[in-house]
């Protein structure tokens, strides 16, 4: 068991080590994109988790531009689909590929934004070749990516994955993406990707009454994930994958995370 960095909005890797102890986790997933920004400094906060006794055990990109604040406009900047920021993504992800290999990562995540779903639409093969560039250069430095869920059904990711240029390419599976997206139940969509499944985020959220409108996320527990069905599934396809606490919502994220950690904690997934 783990926790985004992000979800705890740290002012650097200082204050990072601070609010994991505060937490009572050892295991993180580290946004990567501060440290290639040199908004932090990659020594200090790796002493800093070293001294709290913090294991990364990820990392994570954001590709360039990215506009959540609707669904329509996450629709057009999200991942690397806009030609605009294709090539400042591809330079960040080289980048952000050198700090994962002197962090001796395995695995990088990042949303891929919304993947065609029609095999005739051009932009399909676009994609393809983009994830398997960026797939390439992660494999150079010993890194596996795997794509978030929730910008597209489970059954047109997979399609994707299983091109054989993506061969290598897995899943970073978030049950309340799913919700928040309108793109299906999570619970069916795990079965469909667990063979490809290389983490999983613990997040929760309610659906939203209006299509095409986000839903809303909530603290772990108190939204539409059936997690006895997620944790049952997840025992039985994906044993050894890491649970990472994500909260992108909410004014006390201290408060959430340790819920969350305490769900889990039901489900025998200790830190």
């Amino acid at each position: 068991l783990g926790v985004c960095s992000w979800s705890l909005r740290p002012r650097n890797g200082v204050d990072l080590g601070e609010k994991l102890r505060r937490v009572g986790l050892r295991r993180v997933q580290l946004a990567l994109d501060p440290i290639r920004e040199r908004r932090w400094d990659q020594e200090a906060t790796l002493n800093e988790l070293a001294s709290a006794g913090v294991s990364v055990v990820s990392g994570m990109m954001a590709p360039r531009g990215e506009d959540y604040s609707t669904l329509d406009s996450i629709r057009t900047t999200g991942g690397v689909r806009p030609d605009a920021t294709w090539d400042g993504n591809l330079k960040a992800a080289r980048a952000n590929a050198e700090i994962a290999e002197a962090l001796d990562l395995r695995l990088i995540t990042l949303h891929a934004g919304f993947l065609p779903e029609q095999a005739e639409d051009p932009e399909r093969e676009t994609m393809i070749e983009r994830l398997a560039a960026l797939a390439g250069v992660f494999f150079e430095h010993g890194v596996d990516l795997a794509l978030e869920t929730g910008q597209e059904d489970a059954a047109t990711l997979l399609g994707y994955l299983e091109d054989e240029r993506l061969a290598s390419v897995g899943v970073n599976f978030d049950p309340a993406n799913m919700i928040l997206y309108g793109m299906g139940d999570p619970i069916e969509a795990l079965s469909t990707l667990a063979e490809r499944v290389k983490q999983v985020h613990l997040k929760d959220a309610l659906a939203s009454e209006t299509p095409g409108e986000w839903g809303q996320e909530v603290p772990a527990g108190e939204g539409d994930v059936d997690w006895d069905a997620f944790f049952a599934l997840l025992n039985e396809r994906c044993p050894r994958v890491d649970v990472i606490i994500e909260r992108e919502a909410g004014e006390d994220r201290t408060h959430d995370v340790v819920h969350a950690r305490e769900l889990a904690a039901r489900y025998g997934i200790e830190p």
